[in-house]
């Protein structure tokens, strides 16, 4: 068998707590009476592809209220982050385990289950999403395997439990952790099957809030390389599906603007990547924010890109300082980002292209590490300076600023107060 005992997560003093306080009496090499505790998921997932692990999840045979018991007689914090599904969270020195009762679906909808407790490890196996995150890994560390997915560990294939039309519709979704799961895990083509379920099913993703599409959504374009995920999503209409903004836009700039990620060390970016595949249209962005439920600072982020200014690369430093002041460094940066990502895609071979890649680059940099100046003259000075509260006041502002920008800044405060003067006199 397969096993992850060695591995140091999994050696973790406190997970072995756990794992004793649930096989307690029973469980791996116990008796059948005393319940049975496993992790489960993306740990066992990651650690068998050879990745970092991160949040660990186990699976019980025992209901929640023992679980809540035997952590309390062991001095463990238990709380019940999610009782109606059988979940409770144990905490040992800060670090949470979130252990979960085996479970069957009674009832789905394709957007709600109701479950019922079980102490049947391949029920529970078989109601799970993907067969690579169905796997469990006992207290030995030894794992478990119920539904073919060390095989699609080892193809890197990723593909539903059972009938892949029947997972679809009890979540509908599973149609975009199916492309998100492609895009962390799978390599060559999407399952076919699966593909072919989730193509059929895609109008279903509308009954689906819009929080839990963005929020899948946003995780996808998270991944290291979307690209791959992206293009087969848009060639079953997926993608058209929950944004069509992308449909007459397309996604050519992701290969591109991934490699220049990689290639100067960028963290991956969702919203930089939705941008890439979305036309900067402040009107149809505002709508998409509205309709994915964006937070404030995420659909400001895109505002940002659609209202900036377009950027000649040969731009003069003077005249950037100014392109900074009055646009923000935000959607400067963006639109920056995305033209170097163009630049870069065509620059193999091409000088003209590669002299565009060094500037846009030096312009980024200076947008990055930009800070705004800080205008020296306010409203009490010009109502110090004579003029009444009302209209006058800021266009007598308005028109020093803006002539203080012209200048690049150079004016102090001594000069605007001065020139002030000239102008209500």
């Amino acid at each position: 068998m397969t096993g992850l005992a060695d591995q140091a997560w999994f050696r973790d003093p406190a997970l072995g707590r756990i794992l004793a306080l649930l096989n307690a009496g029973g469980g791996a090499g116990g008796g059948s009476d005393g319940g049975e505790g496993r992790v489960v998921g993306g740990a066992v997932r990651n650690s068998l592809m050879g990745l970092p692990v991160s949040d660990i999840d186990i699976a019980t045979t025992l209901t929640p209220e023992i679980v809540i018991e035997r952590a309390a007689a062991a001095g463990i914090k238990a709380v019940p982050t999610g009782l109606q599904h059988g979940t409770v969270t144990l905490v040992i020195d800060g670090k949470p385990f979130e252990v979960t009762t085996l479970r069957t679906d009674v009832e789905t909808d394709g957007r709600h289950a109701k479950v019922a407790f079980s102490t049947d490890w391949k029920a529970d196996a078989e109601r799970r999403d993907l067969t690579i995150n169905a796997l469990y890994a006992d207290a030995r560390g030894e794992v478990v395997d119920l539904v073919g997915g060390l095989a699609d560990i080892e193809a890197r294939n990723i593909r539903f439990i059972g009938d892949a039309a029947t997972r679809i519709a009890e979540d509908h979704l599973r149609i975009l952790r199916f492309f998100r799961f492609f895009a962390y895990y799978g390599s060559g083509r999407p399952d076919a099957e699966g593909l072919k379920a989730c193509a059929a099913a895609r109008s279903k993703l509308k009954t689906l809030s819009a929080e839990r599409v963005w929020s899948e959504l946003r995780k996808l374009l998270g991944a290291a390389d979307p690209g791959r995920a992206l293009l087969w999503m848009r060639q079953v209409a997926v993608l058209t599906e929950i944004l069509p903004e992308t449909e007459r836009w397309g996604i050519d700039a992701i290969p591109a603007l991934v490699a220049t990620e990689k290639a100067l060390g960028w963290a991956p970016d969702p919203l930089l990547r939705l941008a890439a595949i979305v036309p900067p249209d402040a009107a149809r962005l505002e709508a998409l924010a509205a309709r994915l439920k964006l937070s404030n600072a995420e659909a400001a982020t895109l505002k940002a890109w659609a209202m900036a200014a377009p950027i000649d690369d040969e731009i003069s430093s003077a005249a950037f300082e100014r392109l900074l002041y009055r646009n923000g460094a935000d959607g400067i940066t963006t639109r920056l980002k995305l033209a170097l990502g163009v630049a870069r895609g065509k620059a193999e071979g091409d000088l003209s292209e590669m002299a565009r890649s060094a500037r846009l680059g030096k312009l980024l940099d200076r947008a990055m590490t930009w800070k705004k100046p800080q205008f020296p003259v306010n409203g009490a000075d010009v109502i110090a300076a004579g003029i009444p509260s009302g209209p006058r006041v800021g266009e007598l502002l308005d028109s020093l600023e803006n002539q203080w920008v012209e200048e690049n800044f150079a004016s102090d405060r001594a000069e605007l107060l001065a020139r002030l003067q000239e102008r209500v006199q």
